[in-house]
């Protein structure tokens, strides 16, 4: 995230008295609807570098879109934060539980587990009406992410180098066995120090008397008690999140199982779809080979037809010849005979 983004370089300091830090403006950024997102960040990151910010712009451009699961998680953040520090409070107060040396800490985690259950259930609910008020679906698997990653926040929480609220770029997953025992463990065995070292001079000046006293003492109860409820409570959020895991991959399992029963379905029809097309085409082939054989039929009584014709044509030609030559042959006989003078 931007850390040291609030510095200005010196070779394009903006006015001074400008109400808008580019801490506020990439703010502005995880705030706003998630298609926007990508448009206004470049174009935060084209006016820095107008303004010779160069470095400001080079962070502002590296800011990656969130997915939807880690925007609505942003958006509680920003919407209603109220209910967002109820569960980051709720966080804390188990870590203060686990590390507390009272007698009372066992109830006191259950109360902080059974706050934070109704922190998550209420900022879910919360989360459901962003996503559709936003038209988009809250799926099982954005829910899923999105309450890991209100875990992860919450147990997070107490660390410096956490994740920075508002801006996630990503999902976030709740620690696993090994992290969570080390932000467990970690300040009880500090804790744990400072009690032999107070301890160590009262065993050396009361000598044997000192060391019954600790014998005694309903100290090491409270340490083994404390010990075993750590390694409950270790499991329970290794379970919880192998449970997490189990429900991804359900939530995968069925989306994936709904794709292939779609896509079989589709296939279906374009097999039904295919095979009445072919049944049409054999049958249009059936009436086109039944077409071509009348055609040929025809074709092949207009040229008999023809060449009959043609005959005729021949013939007729020939008697039209004949015909002519007698009407010249008899012309000519007329003429002679009117010639001729009556009395020859």
């Amino acid at each position: 995230m931007l850390k040291d983004s609030g510095r200005r370089e010196k070779n394009g300091e903006a006015d001074s008295g400008t109400k808008d830090s580019l801490e506020n403006d990439v703010d502005a950024l995880f705030k706003l609807p998630l298609p926007e997102f990508t448009g206004a960040r470049n174009a935060l990151a084209a006016r820095l570098k107008k303004d010779g910010r160069g470095n400001d712009a080079n962070l502002v451009k590296a800011l990656t879109k969130p997915p939807i699961s880690a925007w609505a998680v942003n958006q509680l953040y920003w919407q209603h934060r109220d209910a967002f520090d109820r569960l980051i409070a709720t966080g804390q107060r188990f870590l203060q539980a686990q590390k507390s040396r009272t007698a009372g800490k066992i109830a006191d985690m259950r109360g902080s587990l059974d706050a934070r259950r109704e922190s998550l259930s209420q900022l879910t609910d919360l989360a459901t009406a962003l996503l559709q008020d936003a038209g988009h679906t809250p799926t099982p698997d954005t829910m899923l992410r999105i309450t890991a990653t209100l875990e992860a926040m919450s147990a997070y929480a107490s660390l410096s180098d956490g994740p920075t609220p508002g801006r996630l770029t990503h999902d976030v997953d709740p620690p696993g066995f090994e992290s969570l025992a080390s932000l467990m463990s970690g300040s009880i065995t500090t804790k744990t120090n400072e009690e032999r070292t107070r301890v160590a001079p009262s065993q050396k000046s009361g000598g044997a008397a000192a060391q019954s006293r600790q014998k005694v003492s309903p100290s090491a109860d409270v340490q083994r008690v404390r010990e075993i409820e750590e390694t409950r409570q270790t499991r329970i959020a290794a379970a919880r999140f192998s449970l997490q895991d189990a429900k991804r991959s359900l939530t995968e399992a069925r989306t994936r199982a709904q794709q292939l029963e779609t896509s079989q379905k589709k296939a279906q029809t374009e097999a039904k779809k295919a095979d009445a097309e072919a049944k049409q085409a054999e049958r249009q082939l059936r009436d086109a080979e039944e077409h071509f054989k009348k055609a040929r039929t025809a074709s092949e009584g207009a040229a008999q037809t023809l060449q009959s014709i043609t005959a005729e044509v021949r013939e007729a030609s020939k008697a039209v010849e004949n015909a002519k030559r007698s009407v010249e042959k008899a012309t000519k006989e007329l003429e002679s005979l009117l010639r001729e003078s009556p009395g020859k």
